[in-house]
């Protein structure tokens, strides 16, 4: 019974452990036969990338491995087929084809180079095979336009805005690439240049490096570079090239204080495979990585990938660290399996085309086949989006969308990072500020501290003199006169020439204060006799052609030049003035006295000193005995009382308040004005006494009088501007011809003035000091200066130099050295005259105020008067129908007769009303006597028995002659006889 139960026991554990174990079979066979095998082939360096060959090919199988790990319901797998090719780009193109006629796979991953890439890609295209590079980031591959070609990684040309921001940050005008002479190495610099011309950074110079080139001509191309004043040196390259330039830059003292070293990101990508000879030689160095953002996932893997490279390739173990191109074979592994499972997975097997190339075919290239999925995969590949290890993948164009950088310095162990550039941000400090900044930076101290070569603190400036290199060469101008400013003569013993004058000492002085030795040598822009070679414009371009590293002497800035040169801040006064004869005033001008005013203010004196006079006239005309009388007499009492008020002697008397208001302004007016002309007639006649024949140049084009220039001067082109015809325009190279010419003036041949920049000028006046006289400045220039190449460094550090310079007692030594005691003139500039008349536009606020201060006495007088007589107006006169004609003819009569209402006529009213009781009043202010009711104004008409009883009653016939009080009194004796009787 016992041994029965045991039997059953083991049928039902059997029974129990067999029937799982067939459906797990069964099972497993029934997913065999829907997995759909893919090949893709991987093409991968086979010498230069030993050990990264073997980290890049197990990222991509750890990827396959993850990726179907996660999605074990798809319906395809990956095949890989490896192909190890040589570095030639035949080996990488023979492996491809390889690929694609005899494994027919469907996608290529690689090859390395961005030089084999570019190969492969026209293979991939025929055969419609997708051809994905993690490691090519030659910019260049792109302008191949293969719609087949997939660039998962970042490309190089997303680099140089963040190498142009870090350049810009420190300030360097110039910078040199050194990048290797193949096409990865070329596919970066049209990029670049473009980058540091945003920035306005200039490439004096492109060095290029063979990728096979030895160590002595790596040591030439070096040597080369330290000839140069260039410091700042940009290094694109291999890995192995660019260890081996760093190792001799560093035995050539070149990674040392002063020099400037940045790398680009394919460098520091691989950074952590070099030996300590090379890292120790990049001490200093600056450059710029992919940043790569340390997730859970990033750190998880990390793990899993070493110690799966551990136990694959125990013998490489050591040095092996997973870089970002193997994050990048991950994850283009990754799309690539599932874009062909969203291709192939669930689609029917079509096998692959052949071509239609007839089978006698010569060579293999002519004939391969054509794969049925490649349309449709690249669509797949192009629209393929997830979270990658390396960060958000996604495809824009067949390139993988950019990443922000990392800036990293070389110091001690290892590439310590100094800060971040991103797109929207520009230099950062931390990704954390400020993400959503719409103001870009780039300032260096958006970055931490750095540690440059020759483990200095301090930012190198970027340039420097080189100790073993050229003098700099410098133009100076060749001239007959005005060599007060640059000289130039010929030791006849010693064959050498010496250059002296003020624009040398300005140079030498600046130089002087630069901190550094600036070698130099001065060389004549001179033919083979001696004579100038050209004009000024003609020896700046020189230096845009490179003939000359700078000029120096009186070259003035102008903007045509500034184009193709850069100046220097001005040493000198700026301004183009007119120099013209002078004559005596005191002698030659009856009329100098005229001279303190202009004639449009001569003319609105006289002006308002009639008007002020009628309008006093017109408000004391009724109520003052001074301003009345016959019309003659009245006319000329107003004028006199007006230009009285000159010299202040007018003696009437004002006694309306709208009178003594407007006199109140005017006596102002006329005190200011008086002042201005005493001063000026005063000056006139003890200190100037030397007046211009001409003070604007429109004087000499309205009277077509010849005008004088230098020769080979720029203000010939100023002249032609401003209207002057070619045969007025003559020009010199002497002082001694200008001052014959203007001696002779412009009818007689000579010229009527001489145009030229102001220190020039100046010095011809210090020659003629009582001779001529300077106008202007007419034209404005911005002074003379020293000329160097386009953004040149030195240029800004002797602009510094001239500032100092200029700001000091040096400067005003050497004009005093130069242009004062030359011919014995205390100052030049003391002859500089110009039209120093009073004209109305200095006083024309003032009339302004009288003016309106008049008219509105007028116009309250006049409102007052006419409201007072109104009724003058309404009433008609002997029953004559009123007109307004009649109406302005009663009142103009009413204003000519006195006002007895007036304060001024009190003493006449008060006599009026002390004889209004009397039935026989006499009224003298009407020359009228009333006796009763009746009214005489004759003494004839006097009736009989009236009484004069004074003289004031007496009425004198307005045709008597009466020549004293006697005759007055003897009619008055006769009037009492005629009544008594």
């Amino acid at each position: 019974m016992v041994k029965k139960n045991h039997s059953n026991l083991k049928l039902v554990i059997s029974v129990l452990i067999f029937f799982p174990l067939c459906s797990w079979v069964s099972l497993g066979l029934a997913q065999n036969e829907t997995i759909i095998p893919v090949n893709v082939g991987v093409v991968l360096d086979d010498v230069e990338y030993s050990l990264t060959r073997e980290i890049w090919l197990s990222c991509i199988k750890m990827a396959l491995s993850d990726f179907y790990a996660t999605h074990a319901d798809y319906n395809t797998r990956l095949v890989l087929n490896t192909r190890r090719c040589k570095q030639s780009v035949v080996s990488a193109a023979a492996a491809a084809l390889d690929l694609i006629k005899n494994e027919r796979v469907e996608a290529i991953i690689g090859p390395v180079t961005s030089m084999q890439t570019s190969f492969v890609i026209n293979l991939g295209r025929q055969a419609h095979v997708p051809i994905i590079s993690f490691s090519a980031t030659s910019p260049s591959l792109t302008s191949l336009r293969s719609p087949y070609f997939f660039q998962f990684t970042q490309t190089d040309s997303s680099q140089v805005k963040a190498i142009g921001a870090i350049v810009k940050a420190f300030g360097w005008r110039q910078v040199v690439p050194i990048y290797i002479d193949t096409e990865f190495g070329e596919g970066i610099i049209p990029y670049l240049t473009y980058a540091l011309q945003e920035v306005d950074v200039r490439v004096p110079y492109r060095s290029v490096i063979s990728p096979s080139a030895t160590d002595d001509q790596i040591v030439q191309e070096l040597s080369k570079l330290m000839t140069m004043e260039t410091r700042v040196f940009i290094v694109h390259m291999t890995t192995d090239l660019s260890s081996r330039l760093f190792s001799k830059a560093k035995e050539m003292e070149m990674i040392s204080e002063g020099y400037v070293w940045l790398t680009t990101s394919e460098i520091l990508h691989r950074l952590h495979a070099q030996n300590s000879t090379v890292f120790n030689s990049m001490q200093g160095v600056l450059g710029v990585q992919t940043y790569v953002p340390l997730t859970p996932d990033l750190e998880q893997l990390m793990i899993r990938w070493k110690q799966q490279f551990q136990k694959d390739n125990p013998a490489l173990l050591i040095g092996a660290e997973l870089d970002i191109f193997g994050l990048w074979a991950y994850d283009a592994a990754f799309a690539l399996a599932m874009a062909i499972e969203q291709v192939i997975g669930t689609t029917i097997s079509f096998p692959f085309l052949e071509s239609n190339v007839a089978s006698n075919s010569l060579t293999d290239l002519e004939s391969f086949p054509v794969s049925p999925y490649g349309p449709k995969l690249r669509t797949a590949l192009s629209t393929t989006r997830f979270v990658g290890i390396s960060g958000d993948f996604s495809v824009v164009g067949g390139q993988r969308k950019s990443s922000n950088f990392r800036i990293v310095n070389v110091n001690g162990s290892g590439a310590r990072t100094i800060g971040f550039w991103t797109l929207q941000n520009g230099l950062v400090k931390t990704l954390d500020s400020s993400p959503n900044s719409s103001k870009i930076s780039s300032s260096k101290f958006d970055l931490g501290p750095i540690r440059w070569p020759g483990d200095s603190l301090s930012v190198p400036k970027g340039w420097e003199i080189p100790t073993n290199g050229k003098k700099l060469r410098i133009g100076v101008p060749v001239k007959a006169d005005f060599t007060e400013f640059v000289k130039v003569t010929k030791e006849p013993n010693t064959n050498t020439t010496n250059v002296t004058g003020f624009s040398i000492d300005v140079f030498k002085a600046a130089v002087e204060l630069l901190p550094y030795a600036l070698p130099y040598e001065f060389i004549p822009f001179a033919n083979c006799n001696g004579s100038s070679a050209g004009t000024y414009n003609q020896l700046c371009y020189q230096v845009y052609l490179g003939n000359f590293d700078a000029v120096v002497g009186d070259t003035t800035i102008r903007a045509d030049r500034s184009l193709y040169v850069d100046f220097t801040m001005p040493y000198s006064e700026s301004g183009v003035v007119m120099v013209v004869p002078v004559i005596d005033i005191k002698s030659k001008h009856a009329l100098a006295f005229l001279k303190p005013w202009t004639w449009d203010l001569w003319l609105t004196t006289c002006f308002f000193f009639f008007y002020i006079g009628f309008v006093v006239w017109v408000l004391e005309h009724r109520i003052n005995k001074d301003f009345r009388g016959p019309p003659s007499h009245q006319i000329g009492t107003g004028v006199w009382f007006s230009f009285s008020t000159m010299v202040f002697a007018h003696k009437e008397k004002v006694v309306s308040n709208l009178a003594r208001f407007v006199m109140i302004i005017w006596v102002f007016v006329v005190l200011i004005l008086t002042i201005n002309y005493t001063a000026s007639l005063s000056s006139l006649y003890t200190a100037e006494q030397l007046q211009p024949t001409v003070t604007d140049i429109k004087d000499l084009l309205r009277n077509e009088d010849n005008v004088g220039y230098i020769k080979n001067s720029f203000v010939y082109d100023l002249l032609k501007q401003v209207g002057f015809d070619d045969s007025k325009l003559k020009d010199f190279e002497t002082m001694e011809e200008i001052d014959e010419a203007l001696s002779k003036g412009s009818a007689k041949g000579g010229i009527a003035a001489v145009v030229h920049v102001t220190p020039k000028m100046k010095l011809f006046l210090a020659k003629y000091c009582s001779k001529y006289t300077m106008i202007g400045p007419i034209f404005k220039t911005d002074g003379h200066a020293f000329v160097f190449p386009k953004r040149s460094p030195l240029g800004d550090d002797v602009s510094q130099a001239i500032l100092n310079l200029t700001g000091g007692q040096r400067i005003m030594d050497l004009e005093k050295k130069w242009f004062k005691k030359e011919f014995g003139c205390e100052d030049s500039s003391d002859a500089t005259i110009s039209s120093n008349s009073l004209g109305l536009d200095s006083f024309w606020v003032l009339f302004l105020i009288a003016g309106l201060a008049s008219i509105l006495a007028l116009i309250i007088f006049v409102a007052s008067f006419i409201y007072k007589h109104n009724y003058v107006l309404m009433q008609p006169a002997d029953s004559e129908p009123s007109t307004t004609w009649r109406r302005i003819r009663a009142l103009f009569k009413i204003f000519n007769e006195k006002d007895l209402d007036c304060h001024t006529f009190k003493s006449s009213s008060q006599q009026r009303d002390a004889v209004e009781d009397s039935p026989n009043n006499y009224f003298p202010e009407t020359n009228s006597l009333f006796v009763g009711e009746q009214q005489t104004t004759s003494i004839d008409q006097v009736p009989s028995d009236v009484l004069v009883t004074s003289i004031t009653e007496v009425v004198v016939p307005s045709d008597a002659l009466v020549t004293s009080t006697t005759e007055v009194v003897i009619a008055v004796q006769d009037m009492h006889r005629t009544t008594s009787n």
